[in-house]
């Protein structure tokens, strides 16, 4: 359970800090690369799998992004990066992630972890009293940023340094699901088991470090496979509903709108998070079972 929760809120909170600031077989075989091309006939749509935070010491990107953004007349993220900044949208998204009734975490944790959070919270200068009505996915997103921000991560990653470049350059920007379907996921993370929740996200606290280097690692490298068994495996074999939710009805959802790219004449880059490419269920997999060639970039 701890290693599946882990994995879940690994993969959340990539979406909730930037809120805040064959098919396994035959990617696998692909050459090491961070970013592909799926292509039928001439049409081609480059995929790039991304990190939501990096450190300053993380630029340059891997070449095989710079090769695509250069290719591409239009890129495509999950949601709109830009639209992050709207007042509007912020104010929603507090509306969404606090409690508007008469919970807070006190009601909602077990006296034992509500203690801890005030312990950890004490430690960091930071009183309780700021964050009682925090639902679990704000409150753990927090602290999760707050030690991102001690290793020197900040809010530019993949996306936002693209999103900008796009922008710069004059080229198309789009987005494959409105920001507040992400803030949904944010708001639902936790629910139903508040204490054990917030309670395994305080431990998991002292592995930030180690986890961050082992993900960039295995993205840097464009490790399929050590990038599934980090985000995809435990909540696929234990928990197939969220599974399901979370990556699997996203990805088809999204689907329809990447293949719709290959009809027009512009070449599109389309930049999501890289547990959404690799797997069975995955971007990659289920381009190509429908007949698209996919290659890396080199």
């Amino acid at each position: 359970m701890h290693k599946f929760l882990h994995s879940v809120k690994r993969h959340c909170l990539w979406q909730a800090a930037l809120l805040l600031s064959t098919c396994l077989l035959s990617a696998a075989t692909l050459a090491q690369s961070s970013v592909w091309v799926a292509s039928k006939g001439e049409a081609k749509v480059y995929l790039g799998g991304t990190v939501h935070l990096l450190r300053p010491a993380d630029f340059p990107l891997p070449e095989p992004f710079e090769n695509a953004y250069q290719q591409a007349e239009e890129l495509y993220f999950e949601t709109d990066v830009a639209g992050l900044n709207d007042m509007t949208v912020q104010a929603r998204m507090m509306q969404a992630l606090t409690y508007s009734d008469e919970r807070t975490l006190r009601t909602v944790l077990d006296a034992p972890t509500y203690a801890a959070l005030s312990a950890h919270l004490t430690s960091t200068g930071m009183p309780i009293a700021m964050l009682e009505k925090f639902k679990p996915g704000l409150l753990v997103s927090t602290l999760q940023v707050i030690e991102f921000q001690k290793l020197g991560f900040t809010p530019q990653g993949v996306d936002v340094y693209f999103n900008n470049r796009a922008m710069g350059d004059g080229k198309n920007v789009g987005e494959l699901e409105p920001i507040d379907s992400q803030i949904g996921f944010i708001a639902e993370m936790g629910e139903g088991n508040e204490s054990e929740f917030v309670r395994l996200s305080l431990e998991d606290l002292d592995d930030v470090a180690s986890s961050m280097d082992q993900m960039l690692a295995a993205w840097r490298a464009g490790d399929n496979d050590s990038l599934e068994s980090l985000f995809v495996s435990d909540m696929k074999e234990g928990y197939p509903a969220l599974y399901d939710s979370l990556l699997v009805q996203r990805n088809l959802d999204w689907l329809p709108i990447i293949e719709s790219m290959f009809q027009d004449e512009d070449t599109e880059f389309v930049l999501v998070g890289a547990a959404h490419l690799v797997g069975e269920d995955g971007l990659l997999s289920l381009l190509e079972a429908k007949g698209y060639a996919i290659e890396s970039v080199e």
